[in-house]
């Protein structure tokens, strides 16, 4: 039963506040209680009041009016419920503006009519994202560069955790290529497993009160970095594959867990994927060098392929700027665009107008070159 979790004695203690409860009041006048979400699963979702867990459904309506997943309640939510008796599940009724939300888009495009493309909230109301990569042979870049956006697209403070130093020959190598591609934002080097570094990242950025993400791809050692820091196994760990250093899913629901000095962190399932969703302003926060560099260009509108005059194009011929760096750049941006497009119904009507006129055009230029036959 959803009881028999940890039980956190205040609403204060899950970060709740005056601005939330400001928040509240139309909810508070209408007879609801506020609680927040603490588990996700797929459907069913579980609620702290203060000083008891109960599971939770949503109500009809709430549902109905969800333009996509993203509309529904995710782990780190504060929602209104309305009260219920000892016995059966609580029910969400509304869910409070979201102060940040870590978002990724599912990939598959398929948005019904009129509706937002399917959109994942991986954690609410985070202030911080500790981006967890392994250094035990699967440490990305191009990677780490994905994970900084979503982190500042969703408006959480990202800090970089590099895991498994008490394993990695060159820590110091690791440390410096994560610095290059994520300027002025915290590295802490870790040892989950032996301890190593842990006080110092706690103290930094574990203050009581608030609420941390803990992301990563599978393998990285996230679960045993939770462990650790809350100073219990509460989550179930795996050994990576040692061919090439991938990991097998361990967590396998959303999870907002007390740890002992006053902070909440979210755990998260491994992710084989993370597919940007509404990141422009996470894109130019992860990549300022990029954007600082396409000032300097002398257009405006500069496509950085080949326009006389451009900043960046000179950065990469010099070397100033590393091609990956910006392929990865472009790369996000065009998953960016293209989540944008799925999100809005005039935006795919007018690609897919777009797209008809160029195999016009092309149709049009080959009967003209090679005839009908």
């Amino acid at each position: 039963m959803a009881s028999e979790r940890h039980s956190i004695p205040t609403l204060a203690a899950l970060g709740w506040d005056p601005g939330w409860a400001s928040a509240f009041l139309p909810h508070e006048s209408a007879g609801l209680a506020p609680a927040r979400v603490t588990a996700a699963h797929r459907g069913a979702w579980v609620v702290s009041v203060g000083p008891s867990e109960r599971e939770a459904v949503i109500a009809g309506r709430l549902r109905f009016e969800a333009a996509g997943p993203g509309d529904l309640p995710a782990v780190g939510d504060w929602v209104a419920i309305e009260p219920v008796g000892a016995e059966g599940p609580a029910v969400i009724t509304a869910v409070l503006p979201r102060r940040s939300a870590l978002r990724r888009s599912n990939g598959d495009g398929r948005a019904g009519a009129g509706r937002l493309a399917a959109e994942q909230v991986l954690a609410a109301n985070v202030d911080v994202a500790l981006l967890v990569s392994g250094l035990d042979g699967d440490f990305n870049l191009r990677r780490l560069e994905r994970y900084l956006t979503v982190a500042y697209a969703g408006g959480a403070a990202p800090v970089v955790v590099l895991n498994k130093v008490d394993i990695d020959d060159d820590v110091d190598a690791h440390r410096v290529a994560a610095e290059a591609v994520a300027p002025g934002v915290p590295v802490h080097a870790v040892s989950a497993r032996t301890g190593h570094g842990l006080d110092r990242l706690a103290d930094a950025h574990l203050r009581p009160g608030t609420t941390a993400v803990v992301l990563g791809s599978s393998g990285v050692g996230k679960s045993t970095l939770v462990n650790a820091l809350v100073g219990a196994a509460r989550q179930r760990t795996n050994d990576v594959r040692a061919d090439d250093s991938k990991g097998r899913h361990t967590t396998t629901v959303r999870e907002l867990i007390p740890i002992g000095d006053g902070a909440l962190l979210v755990d998260t399932p491994g992710l084989r994927s993370l597919e940007v969703a509404g990141a422009d302003d996470g894109i130019e926060a992860a990549f300022a060098d990029v954007a600082d560099l396409a000032m300097g260009c002398r257009f405006r509108d500069c496509g950085h392929d080949g326009e006389p005059g451009c900043a960046v194009r000179a950065a990469l011929d010099t070397g100033t700027l590393d091609p990956g760096r910006f392929d990865s750049y472009r790369k996000l941006e065009r998953e960016a665009a293209r989540a944008v497009r799925q999100a809005d119904p005039f935006a795919r009507a007018e690609e897919r107008r777009r797209w008809k006129a160029i195999h016009k055009s092309v149709g049009v230029h080959m009967k003209h070159k090679y005839g009908e036959g």
